[in-house]
């Protein structure tokens, strides 16, 4: 028997715009009390990290900080090469 999950996003999800490029930060509960930190760039490729976060504003923090400290270009993967 599968239980259902129905993921619930946090407010503080954002898009962030830095120098011409973009990604969109998604943060979501884990189901046990913590906040999944995924952040994905406009190919559709996805960055997660593998800590979880006590809060959701722990997690945005983490994000704000990597574009900040390794660039926003850091979080940006190829474009697709499938149709």
């Amino acid at each position: 028997m599968s239980e259902e999950y129905e993921v619930k996003y946090s407010d503080l999800c954002q898009v962030i715009e830095q120098d011409g490029n973009s990604v969109d930060i998604q943060i979501y509960e884990d189901g046990e009390g913590g906040w999944i930190l995924e952040v994905v760039d406009e190919f559709e490729n996805s960055t997660l990290w593998d800590d979880h976060f006590d809060t959701d504003q722990e997690a945005l923090d983490e994000a704000l900080m990597t574009i900040k400290e390794e660039g926003i270009d850091s979080l940006i993967g190829p474009p697709s090469t499938l149709h």
